[in-house]
């Protein structure tokens, strides 16, 4: 190009100016349209407010408006410009939206009430335009930053592409359908029927779709039997307290308590040749997490997908939540909780009992109200154990306290710490307790025997239970008993069946 000649004007040279910024999406006219329906038709409200959500308004003024005509709605008093300008007016905001003129001018567009929603629908549309545009600006501008982390930023997107997703969900008719299905597919589509992850289907420990919660003292081996149903779910045994364990694809450990003696306790139970699976399908989170999930919910939900873990494990609760007595922060992190299985993650948790309770006898039964924290953290557990016992002593109690299926236990174990396993006494095996019982034993011999004292009521009901499983499995007979009378009656008897002691013998 000869010296001297300037550029065409349809080449714009790189020294220009940097473009003006883009205008963000809106629609000022279906702003109108709406508030408009809205102060001739009060009911109006009732439809377009799911539709909207929050912030959906782009004209600060027009927002201001529809929080007043809300405020006005909820106490089911006029919207008509008229009682707006005196609510604007006591809250000091008339002038600021333009006073009681532009109120009117609102009121006079004549769009209809009809197509409010269809309105409703666009003003929705524009406001999520405007949040991506805001959401990659701020990717453009963190990318630019000196010693930007590929990683971090790619993580920060990811986290607000799954709440831009959700709130999307939260807004228009998804709001009131996402989560609804039909009564068959309810019944038979989602997984009700599924293989339990730890137990059988009579006896089921841990169920899929629902937390397990693993409550005791410190010192009573909650970590030592967690770990074991882990490293079952790592496929690196088959079954825990003689029971299967499901495998898992990969699993997520939170060692928010105390990450070294986790560490140490693991180790009793690892192998060389265990070092392939322990790298490829154990992720082991180390202090504190980022957030507590009573203030994050989505949080759980996140490090699963991060870490593509199709299992948790919380250890413990105290440290994922800001204070366990207060009974919304529970709710909170219930929410937290369900969003993690509703994702098709499954949670492990390890929980404290209340101080006052720690030293209560072996032999003495547990409750949930023993549990540390709000009511609300065990109501919302799928299953919950509980473990009894002095701290360090090998042989401790199992109290399934909240079961999906049939209750497993009352179980009497030992923990070998050396090794890091927990073996079920055989001598509380009803199974065993019936074949050694030449003259049989009613249900109230069976749980006099497994709960060391007198039972009550419930208590022999179950051992009713256990003895019922054992004839309807070949093990045992029964001999019905007689009614009182005069001479008094006889309880019902079983026997352990002639397969059984031969099988045995």
């Amino acid at each position: 190009m000869p010296q001297g000649t300037t550029l065409p004007p349809q080449m714009p040279s790189r020294f220009d100016e940097a473009p003006a910024p883009m205008e963000p999406p809106f629609n000022v006219d279906a702003e109108r349209a709406v508030l408009g329906a809205c102060m001739h038709k009060s009911d109006i409200i009732d439809a377009v407010r799911p539709i909207l959500g929050e912030d959906a308004f782009y004209r600060p003024a027009h927002e201001t408006i529809w929080r007043a005509l809300l405020a006005q709605h909820r106490e089911d008093r006029p919207t008509d410009p008229i009682v707006l300008s005196e609510l604007l007016q006591q809250q000091g905001d008339l002038q600021r939206v333009g006073g009681r003129p532009y109120l009117h001018q609102l009121a006079d567009v004549h769009y209809g009430t009809g197509g409010a929603e269809h309105h409703a629908e666009i003003i929705r549309e524009k406001a999520n335009l405007r949040r991506l545009l805001a959401s990659a600006i701020h990717t453009v501008q963190r990318a630019q930053e000196p010693g930007a982390d590929p990683e971090a930023i790619r993580s920060e997107v990811e986290a607000e592409m799954r709440a831009e997703r959700e709130r999307a969900l939260a807004s228009g008719q998804g709001r009131l359908n996402r989560f609804a299905t039909d009564g068959w597919s309810f019944v038979k589509e989602t997984g009700a029927d599924a293989e339990p992850l730890w137990g059988t289907r009579d006896k089921t420990v841990w169920a899929p779709g629902e937390s397990l919660m693993i409550v005791g003292a410190p010192g009573v081996g909650k970590t030592t039997l967690a770990h074991q149903v882990i490293f079952a779910r790592l496929g690196l045994q088959e079954t825990v307290l003689e029971m299967p364990v499901a495998a898992s694809r990969r699993v997520l450990y939170l060692a928010m308590d105390r990450p070294k003696q986790i560490a140490k306790a693991m180790a009793r139970r690892v192998f060389d040749t265990d070092e392939a699976i322990l790298r490829e399908r154990l992720v082991v989170w180390e202090g504190p997490l980022p957030a507590t999930l009573d203030k994050e919910p989505d949080l759980l939900a996140d490090l699963a997908a991060a870490h593509q873990a199709d299992t948790i494990v919380i250890d413990s609760l105290k440290d994922a939540v800001s204070t366990m007595v207060d009974d919304s922060l529970a709710v909170a992190f219930h929410n937290a909780r369900m969003r993690a299985l509703r994702g098709g993650v499954e949670i492990l948790e390890l929980h404290h009992q209340r101080k006052a309770t720690a030293d209560a006898p072996r032999g003495q039964r547990p409750s949930l109200d023993q549990v540390y924290g709000s009511t609300w953290i065990t109501a919302g557990a799928g299953s919950v154990l509980f473990v009894t016992g002095r701290a360090g002593d090998p042989a401790v109690t199992l109290h399934h306290l909240k079961t999906p299926t049939g209750e497993v236990g009352p179980l009497d174990v030992t923990h070998n710490h050396k090794r890091g396993t927990t073996t079920v006494d055989p001598t509380k095996d009803p199974a065993v307790l019936l074949r050694n019982a030449p003259g049989g034993m009613t249900a109230r011999d069976l749980a006099a025997i497994l709960i060391g004292g007198d039972p009550e009521r419930a208590d022999v009901e179950k051992a009713r239970r256990h003895l019922a499983r054992l004839v309807d499995s070949g093990l045992a007979t029964r001999a019905d008993g007689v009614a009182g009378g005069a001479g008094g009656g006889q309880q019902t008897r079983y026997y352990a069946s002639s397969r059984h002691l031969t099988a045995v013998g």
